[in-house]
């Protein structure tokens, strides 16, 4: 079984989460959490819990059109109380049976199929440079987790918890985080599930870490394009367009019309959007988005929204200078 957050409300990625939940924005050719969800299948796993909040109506929505092949559970997180209440809040659906527990704005790189094969608990890591801006872990000798401190201000180990945790089984995990709750151990004011492990580690489970290989960052609108850019090089994908000029990599909905356009190199181009007379590169358009006589760079559109410009035919002379506002 599979858990996965998806109730944060994404205050970074506004104007775009207003409308949308931060799951459900289009990178590299689909929502952020498709790139999760793709993945499970061919693990096994055809059984998730989400954590819904706000605009959870918008991500079942989205759910029931696309992954009727999934066996899904909707939990309500009322309150924004931490990852580690949010995690609580699966233990109805979950009880004791292994857990893969992915954050919902998480898209990685990483051998989970050995994991999920191991005998042991087990965390993602990437090694950063910065890792006061994250949950990290020290490790023994012999790569067993001593002890996992959140944002810490003087980091004593630079590897970094990403998002990804693996529990053989659930029922240590949900005692920990309902010692947690009882006690009111909170850390930044929530409740964490870093803190969580860390009673875990303190009461003799055996943590481990298993390396996340590509860790990409969806929370900001230039780490989304940045992201957008390294999965379409991953993926060196391109298209033909009649009439119009494609340089991968792209990605272009079947359903999407382009007419007259330059498009790419790293151009997304979601389902229904319509361009015409245009010039993208380095960006996102999102489900029935509408482009037309502009030239875009660096730029995601919302769906639905509409972005027109103006083309100018001119006749300059010899010798002169004309400047558009």
């Amino acid at each position: 079984m599979a858990i996965i957050p998806v109730a944060g409300v994404g205050t970074r990625l506004r104007p775009h989460t207003y409308t949308t939940p931060k799951v459900l924005l289009h990178v590299a050719g689909k929502p952020i959490l498709a790139h999760i969800l793709d993945d499970l299948p061919a693990l096994g796993i055809r059984e998730v819990v989400l954590i819904v909040g706000y605009m959870g109506d918008l991500v079942r929505e989205y759910m029931d059109r696309h992954y009727r092949e999934l066996r899904v559970h909707y939990v309500e997180q009322p309150e924004r109380l931490g990852l580690g209440h949010a995690v609580s809040l699966a233990e109805p659906h979950a009880g004791d049976r292994p857990i893969l527990i992915i954050l919902g704005d998480t898209i990685f790189e990483a051998d989970l199929r050995k994991v999920l094969s191991g005998s042991d608990h087990s965390i993602g890591v990437k090694e950063v440079e910065d890792p006061r801006r994250f949950g990290i872990v020290e490790l023994d000798g012999t790569g067993k987790v001593v002890r996992l401190v959140e944002k810490p201000p003087h980091p004593t180990s630079n590897l970094a918890i990403a998002g990804v945790y693996y529990f053989t089984h659930g029922r240590p995990l949900f005692d920990a985080l309902r010692d947690l709750t009882r006690r009111d151990i909170r850390t930044r004011g929530e409740f964490q599930l870093t803190d969580a492990m860390q009673m875990l580690v303190e009461s003799g489970a055996t943590l481990r870490t298993f390396p996340i290989d590509g860790w990409y960052d969806c929370g900001k609108t230039e780490t989304l394009l940045e992201t957008n850019r390294v999965l379409l090089d991953k993926r060196g994908c391109g298209a033909e367009v009649a009439g119009s000029v494609v340089r991968a990599p792209v990605v272009i909905a079947d359903t999407a019309v382009i007419e007259s356009c330059i498009l790419g190199p790293h151009v997304s181009v979601a389902a229904g959007a319509r361009l015409r007379n245009a010039v993208v590169r380095d960006s996102i358009i999102n489900e029935n988005a509408v482009i037309e006589d502009i030239l875009l760079e660096g730029s995601v559109v919302g769906e639905q929204a509409t972005v027109r410009g103006g083309f100018k035919r001119v006749s300059v002379g010899d010798s002169s200078e004309v400047r558009y506002p």
